[in-house]
């Protein structure tokens, strides 16, 4: 064989293997959306019922860590 024939195979090859890959993964994401739609669909995620009670606790919950963080920060720079 001569060589321009080996490279020119072997550039077909490159690209036959190249573009089988290309479509598996094209052919992967179509699968996975589906099947990401298929288990929204008959499994959906809860959603928490909001109220003015959780609200208010996630506000106290926020105002505590603020103030354990400055605590910390003021008891750091006392320290030194």
């Amino acid at each position: 064989m001569e060589e321009t024939s080996l490279v020119y195979e072997s550039v077909k090859f490159m690209l036959l293997g190249m573009g089988i890959v290309y479509l598996f993964l094209v052919v992967m994401v179509f699968v996975m959306n589906i099947m990401s739609n298929i288990i929204n669909k008959y499994f959906p995620e809860p959603h928490p019922a909001e109220n003015v009670e959780t609200q208010q606790t996630t506000k106290n919950d926020k105002t505590k860590v603020v103030a354990a963080i400055t605590a910390a920060i003021m008891h750091h720079q006392n320290n030194k």
